[in-house]
């Protein structure tokens, strides 16, 4: 008789304007090809926003540079140099991102866009696909208009992503993601991105490929199994 193993679900908060979290994501990826079972694991992206007082459709938008200068009260400068090393680090990754092109603005919208992908199945592509947007090719995710391109890239009608932008319904969900991320931060006061693995709540998920913990070289923490799974794991890039 066939036995049905349980997949194990790795749960993502996680803001499509945070350049941690795209270069999380691809080191996840490239850790799970390593995993003799990833097929039975499966991935559910959150909202999170980094910042949720940027204002929403505003014509003056700042550059990433002069985004953080002002909020960690250093030189633009410093800036750059700061996001230097994200791009080198991206890099190592596979990654090209283009800093330079970067544009801040409120996430929200994008966010109610993924809740919609999600209901279809497209979750993953969602993120991906506003990733590479934001980091590669410089849109701007307050903008409905860039957002209705990308969403039809993926496969999104455009009639349901209009009626996500000014749904309630996407809204709640937004929100709801929000509020279990604040409530993980009470656990982990260093959130860049939250994951969770076949727990409620977990640690950080950044580690590059060949630095120790790997999806690959650590099953017993990631063999799908219905029970908690004990040994949480904490790596910075």
């Amino acid at each position: 008789m066939m036995t049905t193993v349980p997949k194990m679900k790795v749960e993502v908060w996680s803001d499509i304007m945070c350049p941690f979290c795209y270069i999380g994501k691809r080191n996840y990826e490239a850790a799970l090809e390593q995993f003799a079972d990833r097929n039975n694991v499966e991935i559910e992206w959150h909202s999170f926003q980094l910042d949720p007082t940027i204002p929403a459709h505003t014509e003056k938008k700042a550059s990433v540079y002069q985004y953080l200068a002002d909020r960690k009260g250093i030189s633009y400068e410093q800036s750059v140099k700061m996001h230097e090393r994200i791009i080198q680090t991206a890099k190592a990754a596979g990654l090209t991102y283009h800093l330079d092109k970067a544009i801040v603005a409120n996430s929200y919208d994008a966010h109610k866009m993924i809740q919609l992908a999600k209901t279809k199945g497209l979750g993953d592509a969602a993120e991906e696909r506003l990733f590479l947007a934001y980091f590669t090719e410089g849109a701007d995710m307050g903008d409905p208009e860039q957002l209705l391109r990308l969403g039809k890239d993926i496969g999104l009608t455009e009639a349901d992503i209009l009626e996500s932008l000014a749904s309630d319904e996407y809204a709640y969900l937004v929100k709801q993601d929000s509020f279990e991320d604040h409530a993980a931060i009470r656990l982990d006061p260093h959130p860049l991105h939250h994951v969770a693995l076949g727990v409620r709540y977990g640690h950080h998920l950044r580690w590059p490929v060949g630095h120790g913990a790997t999806i690959g070289n650590l099953p017993r923490q990631f063999r799908p199994n219905p029970g908690p799974i004990r040994d949480h794991l904490r790596h910075r890039v």
